[in-house]
């Protein structure tokens, strides 16, 4: 049948926007819900709500981030260990120094992003602390010596069960000094701190990342010796992985509930907006800079790839990110995306992404030296060429390890203590932080993603060579592809007489799958049996 030239017609705008939607519904539905909670927020500002009601519209996004960070520690452990676990333990090595090679020179890149904008815009004016009320912040002079070495400790626990709800900090307590009289005694508080090295609330993903890389690759040496460890993280991972695929359905919800709480729980945000204008303009400007010329630029030289099929292959993820401001959080979704949209090697990606969320804090560094020359300008305060390389250095070192802490205040402590600046003007910036926070997460995301498929570029060919040698990391990735085959299907239980039945010269090899791997384990026990002597041959 021909078809006349002009008789076909392409699908109206709203159709192809309305064939989208229907496509991709929970992005479409995570999108809005974005929006949907900032108008929620700007809108319910106005009746003057109760401190109860706030917590009650706040408290599903509260349940929601709970069970996500939930999540965080199993699929940590078991993707780690898993993906090492299939590779050559000097592919390994060459992955690990080229995933800390990358992200190193990103957030330099993002730091000097930073400083240049700040002195160009200056956003910094004397007035504006005259017209805004300072909170003061007691605190003692933070010394990067120590922030350092709490990083190296936190790499190394003394005890993994412990790093999976305490971190190692150094806490500064005021020194209290005694002092006698003839006939009273007097105690008195002077001015002073005490270091003292603690444990802490709080995750340590350094160190579980740490032993994990350490666990994956011995098992990885070991080989067919350790095959039951392996196949129980593999199966581990994929139950997380599900898991994770039905919570994200909860995801609009949870990001409704999280904007629109936080925009009610803040106080004279018109007044705060007006102040601070310029500085969160600068802010945005350098995360817009980094996002769209600095990262894209450098992955296209390094790789020869469009970087748009990353931004559009981890939409998912950066809005989850935007709402949630937690880059953990967003590291099981990051994952799925990588994997299924963009094709990443799973080995790759379990690797990089979960180091990245550690380490890799792009929007963090840029923000932190923003936020320190802003500082220096409220006071008038004019900083030397050597003042501005070492808030830069700081910045860098500083983003490591520390994502954890709200607001980033330690890592700008260490940095306005270095430099000898007045820390009591932090409080100032923490009242934007609520919009700026969310932008820097997805940012880190973001940055993540392209350092995964950068490095997937790198080395995704050699890991395949080795997979071709070596049958026994064959195997695990079949095994691998038929558990996510078996999830993805509707009928994920397939016995072996209903694979028998279907068994016919125009079956599929797809659908021959489950009786093949099936049929081999049969094998291998009857094989186990005899070398038992359970079974004589004949």
């Amino acid at each position: 049948m021909r078809v006349r030239r002009g008789c076909l017609r392409r699908l109206p705008k709203w159709r192809h926007i309305k064939r989208f939607c229907k496509n991709n519904l929970l992005l479409t539905a995570t999108i809005v819900s974005v929006f949907i909670g900032l108008a929620i927020g700007f809108v319910f500002r106005t009746l003057e709500l109760s401190q109860e009601t706030i917590i009650l519209i706040n408290f599903p996004g509260e349940i929601f981030m709970q069970i996500l960070k939930l999540m965080i520690l199993p699929l940590i452990f078991a993707s780690l260990i898993s993906a090492l676990a299939q590779m050559d333990p000097k592919e390994s090595g060459q992955m690990g120094l080229m995933t800390i090679g990358y992200y190193t020179t990103t957030t330099v890149l993002s730091t000097i992003t930073g400083i240049i904008l700040v002195l160009m815009i200056h956003p910094g004016d004397p007035t504006i602390k005259q017209d805004f009320k300072i909170s003061h912040i007691d605190h003692a002079n933070i010394s990067p010596l120590d922030t350092f070495l709490d990083v190296i400790r936190n790499m190394f626990p003394e005890n993994v069960l412990q790093a999976a709800f305490q971190r190692v900090q150094t806490i500064y307590t005021p020194r209290k000094d005694r002092v006698y009289n003839a006939t009273v005694k007097l105690n008195q508080t002077t001015k002073g701190f005490k270091k003292e090295i603690k444990h802490v609330p709080g995750l340590n993903i350094l160190g579980i990342i740490v032993f994990s890389t350490g666990f994956g690759i011995i098992v990885s040496q070991l080989q067919e010796k350790a095959r039951i460890i392996i196949d129980f993280f593999v199966i581990f991972e994929a139950v997380i992985m599900k898991l994770v695929e039905i919570l994200m359905w909860f995801a609009p919800l949870g990001i409704i509930c999280l904007i629109a709480g936080n925009l009610l729980d803040l106080d004279d945000l018109s007044d705060t907006a007006a102040v601070l204008f310029k500085y969160v303009i600068t802010v945005m400007s350098g995360l817009l800079v980094h996002t769209c010329f600095t990262m894209p630029s450098l992955y296209f030289i390094l790789t020869r790839r469009n970087p748009i099929r990353i931004v559009k292959g981890m939409a998912q993820a950066l809005v989850t990110a935007f709402g949630t401001a937690s880059g953990g959080a967003a590291l099981p979704i990051s994952m799925q995306c990588m994997e299924d949209n963009l094709s990443v090697d799973r080995r790759i990606a379990r690797f990089v992404l979960p180091l990245g969320s550690t380490i890799n804090m792009d929007g963090n560094a840029l923000y932190e030296a923003v936020a320190v020359i802003f500082i220096a300008q409220l006071n008038n305060i004019t900083l030397t060429i050597a003042e501005v390389i070492t808030i830069s250095f700081i910045a860098t070192i500083a983003s490591l390890g520390l994502n954890s802490v709200p607001a980033g205040l330690v890592s700008i402590l260490v940095i306005l203590n270095t430099v000898g600046l007045p820390a009591k003007d932090v409080s100032l910036i923490i009242t934007v932080d609520w919009l700026l926070d969310r932008v820097r997460t997805a940012v880190n995301v973001l940055g993540d993603a392209f350092a995964t498929d950068a490095i997937s570029c790198y080395i995704q060919e050699k890991i395949e060579e080795t997979d071709k040698i070596n049958e026994f990391h064959q195997e695990i990735h079949d095994e691998i592809l038929m558990l996510k085959s078996a999830g993805s299907s509707r009928r994920p239980s397939f016995s072996i007489s209903n694979a028998s039945y279907r068994m016919s010269p125009d079956a599929t090899v797809h659908s021959l799958e489950p009786f093949a791997w099936q049929q081999a384990a049969i094998l291998d026990k009857l094989n186990k049996d005899i070398a038992l002597g359970k079974i004589e041959t004949v």
